[in-house]
């Protein structure tokens, strides 16, 4: 399995990914799910990928070569010259329908659906930032000012840090802190997401970026963060009251009667129906 998050501030872009995948307990392996796709000055794309592992190798490899063909273009439309980032999302689309027809009866005779969901974002010179969640059919959606980030692969752990967090105007440092944090939590609980993680912190109209990080079980403000985070979740916890069951001194009751519902009914016979 694989954590992958990517996050679209004012400030810039944020994408990281981990590299575990695994085939069973005995089966765990490190493969990368993203790659950089730069010509600087002109366009910065970053592409990650979940799911089957071969057919998101396969798409990634396809990219490189699809073309597009339109009758209203005087040539092929291709991730390097394509005029904007919904154009180059459309080829992604494209090479994933090519690998589908090539490979998905195959998959399927052998039990395997085509399965591949993937993150696409960046800037192309002459429009501003934009990022896509992609599905397994090539379509794809984009983030807006209400949902500034896309999961993909094990999200259900990460989210929650990023909803309570993630605005547009979040400061780019502080959408890679929370993006970090986010992670940690799905390391925390999920043995199929691990280290090394590969990140990317791409800022507003710069069309090329020297923010290229990865981060093993060594890397020092990794260590600090996952520390300070436990540490302080923990700190919190302890200083909410415990509830009071019993009329103890207490400002905030936890017993109280409410107008629109009732207690569970208690059944203490036979005999008693729920209704």
């Amino acid at each position: 399995m694989t954590y992958c998050t990517a996050i679209k501030t004012r400030a810039g872009l944020v994408f990281l990914s981990d590299s575990r995948t695994n085939a069973g307990l005995d089966q765990i392996s490190t493969f990368r799910k993203m790659i950089v796709y730069e010509k600087a000055g002109d366009r910065f794309m970053v592409l990650l990928s979940a799911g089957n592992l071969s057919i998101s190798q396969s798409v990634r490899e396809m990219l490189q070569v699809e073309k597009l063909v339109e009758n209203d273009q005087d040539e092929p439309l291709t991730i390097w010259n394509a005029k904007s980032m919904f154009d180059a999302t459309r080829v992604l689309g494209s090479a994933i329908r090519r690998v589908h027809e090539r490979d998905a009866d195959a998959l399927r005779a052998g039990g395997v659906d085509f399965n591949v969901s993937m993150i696409f974002g960046g800037q192309i010179a002459g429009e501003g930032m934009r990022l896509f969640q992609v599905y397994s059919p090539g379509n794809f959606i984009e983030a807006t000012d209400e949902t500034p980030y896309f999961q993909i692969g094990e999200s259900k752990y990460g989210k929650p840090v990023l909803d309570r967090v993630i605005t547009p105007n979040t400061p780019l440092d502080e959408a890679a802190k929370c993006a970090l944090v986010s992670m940690d939590s799905t390391l925390k609980s999920n043995l199929s997401v691990g280290l090394p993680l590969d990140m990317v912190v791409y800022e507003t109209d710069r069309l090329a970026s020297d923010r290229v990080i990865c981060i093993d079980e060594n890397n020092p403000y990794f260590k600090m963060l996952r520390e300070s985070w436990g540490n302080k979740l923990r700190h919190m916890f302890d200083s909410i009251e415990d509830p009071m069951w019993h009329g103890g001194a207490t400002e905030v009751p936890l017993m109280v009667h409410t107008q629109r519902s009732h207690p569970l009914k208690k059944i203490t016979t036979p005999q008693e129906k729920l209704i």
